[in-house]
């Protein structure tokens, strides 16, 4: 039996663009990785931003520390098939630097820029180019108030580092912000970033530093950020249930019963059926109730307290009697008008395009043919 939720749950934050690649709201989740070579090396960096691309990157960054980086970065980002973010370290100048360069973004670290002077400055620069910044606060650099403050590094710390910066941006009119509070400790990064989602509807960049070599380092990675995607809030545009907790709930019902069936477990009453038309059994999550479907068929409209409940029952007699039977079962017609009303009620509420689809599909566009 193959249970899937095809919409990942997400807090829904606001919405900022680093070149032509939405990030935040309701934008697919973007993958951005970092060159490995000195930046002044123009010919081998956009090489390796090249190969990154082609391996599925959406953003690349590539490190500011000196002048014949900024320089390299003026050559690059012409030349580059993706939005280049440059990352500053200790020096201000850098940031001005890259922007000057022409890049599409920058991250900051906290921990290693403290002059509030400085950081405005920057922000303000930004602001007038239209640039976002992605505040990197990093567990191993914090401002040494902090770990004076918290003994060392701990979730509130990295939140509160976090906040300073937002406050700094504030008081120039900067806001077009996504951060990141990263730690080479899964469990004290998970952490920190949940707490930070509590505070903060700016969009989140999600990673582990200093994770080590594979295999470890990968296994870290992916336990961090797959956890933090998992207890993510809001996926779809028209998501009004937890359904990745109804998707849960669903694995667990079935896991002692050999059904041979695909059955979806879906987060949009008005798309939902028809995108999982191949699955044998499925149930659309709406608000209070939930679309059971049979083939892509609406055939119920069941209470959200019984939606687990309801696929359970429904293939068990599927398995016995089969998708025909099922279908025999009940009035089509009547099943389809009463799923129509939930669907008419949330168009009414949110629009034909909640979730913005052409707007996607120009980016995705725009993406595979650079």
């Amino acid at each position: 039996m193959d249970v899937s939720s095809a919409l990942v749950a997400r807090k829904l934050t606001r919405q900022i663009s680093v070149g032509n690649v939405k990030v935040g709201g309701d934008a697919p989740i973007t993958v951005q990785s970092m060159t490995i070579t000195k930046t002044s090396d123009v010919e081998g960096t956009l090489a390796q931003i090249y190969a990154l691309a082609a391996a599925g990157a959406d953003i690349v960054r590539c490190t500011c520390n000196e002048t014949e980086a900024a320089e390299g970065l003026a050559q690059i980002v012409p030349r580059s098939p993706v939005p280049i973010i440059a990352d500053i370290h200790h020096q201000y100048k850098m940031a001005l630097a890259a922007m000057e360069a022409g890049v599409h973004g920058l991250r900051l670290n906290p921990g290693n820029i403290r002059k509030p002077e400085h950081i405005k400055a920057v922000a303000s620069e930004a602001r007038d180019r239209g640039l976002p910044i992605r505040i990197g606060v990093n567990a191993g650099s914090l401002d040494p108030a902090l770990y004076e403050k918290y003994g060392h590094a701990t979730p509130e710390a990295m939140v509160e580092s976090a906040l300073q910066e937002i406050a700094y941006f504030d008081e120039v009119g900067f806001t077009d912000i996504k951060i990141s509070v990263k730690a080479s400790s899964v469990p004290l990064m998970v952490e920190a970033y949940r707490q930070l989602s509590e505070v903060t509807d700016h969009p989140l960049h999600l990673g582990v530093t200093e994770a080590g070599p594979p295999p470890a380092g990968l296994i870290k990675a992916t336990a961090g950020i797959a956890t933090l995607l998992k207890i993510g809030r809001a996926s779809c545009g028209r998501a009004e249930v937890d359904v990745i907790a109804i998707a849960n709930q669903a694995m667990e019902a079935f896991a002692g019963r050999e059904i041979p069936l695909q059955i979806a477990v879906m987060g949009c009453v008005v798309n939902g059926p028809g995108e999982a038309r191949d699955a044998d059994l499925g149930i659309a999550a709406g608000n209070k109730r939930g679309h059971l479907f049979v083939k892509g068929q609406n055939v119920a409209v069941v209470p959200e307290d019984e939606m687990v409940e309801q696929l359970v029952e429904w293939a068990e007699f599927i398995q016995e009697h089969g998708v025909d039977a099922a279908l025999a079962r009940v009035d089509l017609v009547k099943a389809a008008r009463e799923a129509e009303k939930d669907r008419a009620r949330l168009l009414a509420d949110q629009g034909d395009d909640a979730n913005h689809i052409s707007e996607k599909i120009v980016e995705i566009r725009k993406t595979t043919r650079s």
